[in-house]
């Protein structure tokens, strides 16, 4: 996901290093293709589990619902144990949950059972909650600090490329081309119409064996690395003698709600693409739909680059209410202009999301303390659960009204974000 990766704020500095360890960073920065494979792969299980299981969009939304709330539950736990085990040791641990959470969908597809890759991608994501608190602050102290931003600039590159792999995946190794409308469904004899669904279940048992066995042995690759001696230092801000100090900060606090939604806008868009397209343009197969996806993410990757060039130029609060702004009126156009149209500006809604979410993490973290900033940055990781409610959110919206009323959810989101962003330029234009 895109969306948490700028909590490197207040890492300490690599006792006595002069250069960068080469061999520990290259198995950190791989970690952001990692879990951009993962996040971006559930926008291929809703839909696959909504043909497998025959599910309302709701239901098939709680695929982000419990991911995400994986998140939510193991930000501040992982957070803690990074403290207590040290930077390696989160990240051992967030690969051996990540590896567990893939090797689950293989009983989950042998039991068919909904629940059951629910629990799987809650696990998962724990796991990439460990990742995510520990490799942003770990890339920033594997060298001189001089080099701390360039470093972790290279790491996020990788995140988006992730993203488009774990689409380009689920295209060609889980989504099989073969959709059967209610009615045909209606008229298979039942032996059929189970084995049917039973194999729709049964194709995600292949790319997710495989990122498991990955995953494991990236675990072991990293437990028997000698990365270099971290002076991790005292962490006085991590514990909650601060939170109340943070709760009376408006900034901060407006800045954790317009995370909240900023995640929730993006990870709905992307969820429910292949959906959109698919009931907006008649007879689009779901792997065509899926390469609207991964157009996409395409310009999610190029907005970052030009959104991170025009910041030179522009103040970073007012691109954001600029971005926010035109993305009002794409997802305004999604859903009165349902169609090749709506279609098309839904898919360039990503490349003005793209500077959102590190936009907002800094905002949300400047003039903070020093002590502060550690759990600060923990809350607005913890906000990323906003895309586990509003995309459930959108999924009933969908089933109650239709799939291109449900970017009304979004639409909501961006204005949010330009109200945050707006009122934060008018504070700086004061001081």
């Amino acid at each position: 996901m895109q969306y948490r990766q700028h909590a490197a704020a207040g890492a300490a500095a690599v006792t006595g290093a002069a250069r960068v360890a080469i061999v520990p960073l290259i198995l950190i920065v791989s970690l952001f293709f990692l879990w951009g494979v993962a996040n971006n792969l559930n926008d291929i299980l809703i839909k696959q589990f909504k043909k497998a299981f025959e599910l309302s969009d709701l239901q098939a939304g709680l695929v982000q619902s419990a991911f995400y709330l994986g998140y939510f539950v193991f930000a501040l736990p992982a957070g803690m144990f990074m403290r207590r085990f040290g930077y390696k040791g989160a990240v051992v641990t967030g690969l051996a949950l990540y590896a567990a959470g893939a090797f689950l969908f293989l009983p989950a597809a042998q039991m068919h059972t909904y629940g059951l890759f629910l629990l799987a991608l809650f696990v998962l994501a724990s796991g990439l909650a460990f990742l995510e608190t520990s490799a942003n602050p770990l890339v920033t102290v594997l060298g001189p600090p001089q080099g701390a931003a360039r470093r972790l600039n290279l790491a996020q590159a990788f995140n988006p490329l992730g993203a488009i792999t774990g689409v380009l995946i689920g295209r060609y190794f889980i989504f099989s081309g073969v959709e059967h409308t209610p009615e045909q469904l209606a008229a298979m004899a039942p032996a059929a119409r189970e084995a049917y669904l039973a194999s729709e279940s049964a194709m995600v048992q292949g790319p997710y064996l495989v990122i498991g066995i990955i995953v494991a042995l990236w675990a072991l690759l990293v437990l028997f690395t000698r990365f270099p001696r971290i002076d991790e230092g005292a962490d006085s801000g991590s514990g909650f003698s601060h939170l109340g100090k943070l709760l009376r900060n408006g900034r901060f606090v407006f800045s954790v709600i317009a995370q909240f939604f900023y995640v929730g806008a993006q990870v709905g868009i992307w969820s429910y693409l292949i959906r959109y397209a698919q009931d907006v343009v008649p007879g689009t197969p779901e792997r065509t739909a899926a390469d609207f996806l991964t157009a996409s993410l395409v310009l999610f990757m190029i907005g970052r680059f030009v959104g991170t060039a025009l910041m030179r130029r522009v103040a970073p609060t007012l691109l954001l209410a600029v971005f926010a702004a035109v993305n009002v009126v794409l997802a305004a156009v999604a859903i009165a202009a349902p169609g090749t149209v709506g279609l098309y500006a839904l898919v360039v809604v990503s490349f003005f999301m793209s500077v959102m979410f590190p936009t907002i993490f800094a905002m949300g973290l400047d003039r903070l303390e020093d002590n502060e900033r550690k759990l600060g940055s923990s809350l607005l990781v913890m906000a990323i659960v906003g895309g586990a409610v509003l995309t459930a959110a959108m999924g009933l919206t969908s089933d109650l009204f239709g799939i291109h009323w449900a970017m009304a959810v979004p639409l909501a989101c961006f204005v949010v974000i330009l109200g945050f962003a707006w009122r934060y330029r008018k504070v700086e234009a004061v001081v």
